[in-house]
């Protein structure tokens, strides 16, 4: 197994400039670097992709999807807009060898509403048939598809293993898998194994944090059930450690940190890290 961390762990947005951490990073023990690609402009791709090589890291790239990118719009302009950043961000993957681009990027996180059900089959049926044509654009780049179930509180979409089974089978497009969060399945799963084993071989990517988004192993998440759901599945991915700092604002408040989790992200990662390697250790 291959251990990751998310650069929004201390940082926001991710730049050129944000290299400079890669040498921490490896020091700290990870294999690759989760990068939050909020705005690909600021990104030079060739820079990062040497400056991975240095240090020996490989990436995964994540989506940032807020009100302007939505697939389940209404208005078809603001699906182009949307496209226009995930062609953008799949380049970037393509420049810097991700073979991952991640995220919910079905609609814009924190679209939450008690629609009724026709509404609902309309919205559905438009992000499956627009996120059917971002893996197309994915497939191009020979790039996949990670898509992101989020908890009730930050989508009202797909929030369960069922429901993100249920999209990317409807989907039907072998670039098109799923990325599971052990904080968002710590929320809205009855059975964290289950869940796991449910989406089985469309599983490409994994987050993690406890419940409270804070140190892996810290709180209250069943880690056996997630290891057992992980080793059931037959996963050979990464997973990443995901999560945030109160300090970067604008951040902080798109993502509802409003006290820091732990006393330090050093200390966040490096003890996550641990008990991540702990509990894949073979036996």
């Amino acid at each position: 197994m291959k251990f990751g961390v998310s650069t929004w762990l201390w940082t926001s947005p991710f730049t050129t400039k944000t290299v400079a951490m890669f040498p921490k990073l490896k020091r700290l023990g990870f294999d690759f670097v989760e990068i939050p690609a909020e705005d690909p402009a600021l990104i030079d791709g060739a820079v990062v992709r040497r400056a991975l090589g240095d240090e020996g890291l490989t990436a995964v790239v994540c989506g940032a999807f807020g009100p302007t990118r939505d697939l389940t719009h209404e208005d078809p302009k603001v699906h182009q807009v949307c496209f226009d950043y995930i062609a953008r961000s799949l380049d970037l993957c393509a420049e810097i060898g991700s073979p991952i681009f991640a995220g919910p990027m079905y609609s814009a996180v924190g679209k939450r509403r008690l629609l009724p059900p026709a509404q609902r089959q309309v919205e559905w049926r438009r992000a499956v048939e627009n996120v059917r044509v971002a893996a197309g654009l994915a497939s191009t780049r020979r790039v996949q598809l990670a898509i992101e179930p989020l908890n009730r509180f930050e989508t009202d979409l797909i929030n369960t293993a069922a429901d993100v089974v249920r999209f990317v089978d409807e989907i039907g497009h072998p670039a098109a898998r799923v990325m599971m969060d052990s904080f968002h399945m710590g929320i809205e799963e009855r059975d964290m194994e289950q869940a796991l084993r449910a989406v089985g071989p469309r599983l490409l990517h994994v987050q993690v944090s406890d419940n409270y988004r804070g140190t892996p192993g810290k709180g209250q998440i069943r880690w056996d059930a997630f290891k057992r759901g992980i080793d059931a599945s037959a996963y050979h991915g990464g997973i990443a450690i995901e999560s945030f700092t109160p300090e970067i604002v604008e951040l902080a408040g798109a993502v509802c940190f409003w006290r820091p989790m732990e006393p330090s992200q050093d200390g966040f990662a490096t003890e996550g890290l641990a008990f991540l390697k702990q509990l894949f250790a073979e036996p």
